[in-house]
């Protein structure tokens, strides 16, 4: 069986809260619950949050989208950012102690069971990060 839904945010602050709820009420309608649902929820939040800071065009929010399928959900953000000239796809980057930022991938690569970014068609970018999570309640 596999379960998909997916939920488009406006470019403000408050939608990373509003992202995170909303991974929450799908994953447990979906029959998911405990850690990976906890996982998730953060991952979701520090994904939607580089793309208020780093992916989103003026304008344009972001869109999450979850799908669950075979013992596992995937998690994407996709935002209106292409890639241009000189920049890179997001990268995992070590932080300094007195950095204010830029553990957000490394967190993701901690607690996903992978990740990676993608090319959105006709713009932007597609940022996935994959869990292992089996609904408690299987359908008869």
């Amino acid at each position: 069986m596999t379960n998909k839904l997916h939920k488009y945010f406006e470019a403000k602050p408050r939608s990373v809260g509003l992202a995170r709820e909303f991974v929450l009420v799908t994953l447990t309608s979906w029959g998911i619950t405990g850690d990976p649902v906890d996982d998730i929820r953060l991952c979701v939040s520090e994904l939607a949050a580089n793309a208020l800071a780093h992916g989103t065009r003026r304008g344009h929010g972001f869109l999450v989208r979850l799908s669950a399928e075979e013992g596992f959900v995937r998690l994407e953000v996709h935002d209106s950012r292409d890639i241009g000239a000189g920049a890179r796809y997001p990268q995992v980057r070590e932080a300094s102690v007195t950095d204010t930022a830029g553990r957000g991938l490394h967190i993701v690569e901690l607690l996903a069971d992978g990740w990676g970014v993608e090319d959105r068609d006709p713009y932007g970018k597609v940022v996935w990060s994959r869990f292992k999570a089996v609904p408690e309640i299987q359908p008869l």
